[in-house]
């Protein structure tokens, strides 16, 4: 990979704050490079140039680890599921820059989880794994985080994941830009509201991003 990207790359995780061991960079940019290499096979992506995956897949996902961290910072590991992770984004990210997370991408689509398990094989990602299912029939124990990006709107992610949530955890949602059309059909057609709405900055992307937490509708509220 042209050592440009791997600049950018660092320069882009400090802009954001991240302390990252040289470990970790090699596994962002081999991840990178499997991406690219089996995207004709797997379907992975739409972009095309190293710069497009870097700010719109891995630094948009880097974007969401120090918010996450501090949302979970009192649990000592934490069990979590990338809800539609296509080719392990944000899930892949996550599991290389938080080896004491657990982390399982779920796709309805068999290549992409294959793939998933591939880069996993590749890293050595111990705490990386795939389950091919869509995650209303997926049967598991209750999990601290369900995560999305791009998934589906508010409310068919309440939906369909909100059964996989802890009572102590988190649903988080990683979107473009706060939609209140959204949050008006999540709170007509879901059991689930907004918690809060964290608007994200993602180096080298002129767009707007957020982390949208939900939380269950209990009485009083």
């Amino acid at each position: 990979m042209d050592a440009t990207i791997g600049a950018k790359l660092v320069e882009g995780v400090n802009v954001l704050g991240l302390q990252v061991t040289s470990g970790q960079l090699q596994s962002l940019l081999s991840y990178m490079d499997l991406l690219k290499r089996w995207n004709k096979t797997y379907n992975l992506t739409a972009l095309k140039t190293d710069e497009q995956i870097l700010a719109h897949h891995i630094l948009d996902s880097l974007a969401v680890i120090i918010p996450l961290r501090e949302r979970f910072a009192s649990l000592e590991t934490l069990r979590g599921l990338d809800v539609g992770s296509g080719g392990g984004l944000p899930g892949v990210v996550l599991a290389i820059m938080n080896p004491n997370w657990q982390i399982t991408c779920i796709d309805a689509v068999e290549k992409k989880t294959a793939f998933i398990m591939q880069v996993a094989g590749v890293l050595g990602l111990k705490n990386l794994k795939s389950k091919h299912t869509r995650i209303e029939a997926y049967d598991i124990e209750p999990v601290d985080m369900v995560i999305s990006r791009a998934f589906a709107s508010l409310a068919d992610f309440a939906n369909l994941a909100g059964q996989h949530v802890a009572a102590t955890g988190s649903l988080v949602a990683m979107k473009g830009h706060y939609l209140e059309d959204e949050v008006q059909e999540l709170n007509a057609q879901s059991n689930w509201r907004v918690e809060q709405y964290l608007p994200i900055t993602v180096p080298q992307l002129d767009a707007e991003r957020c982390l949208i937490y939900l939380k269950p509708n209990t009485k009083g509220n």
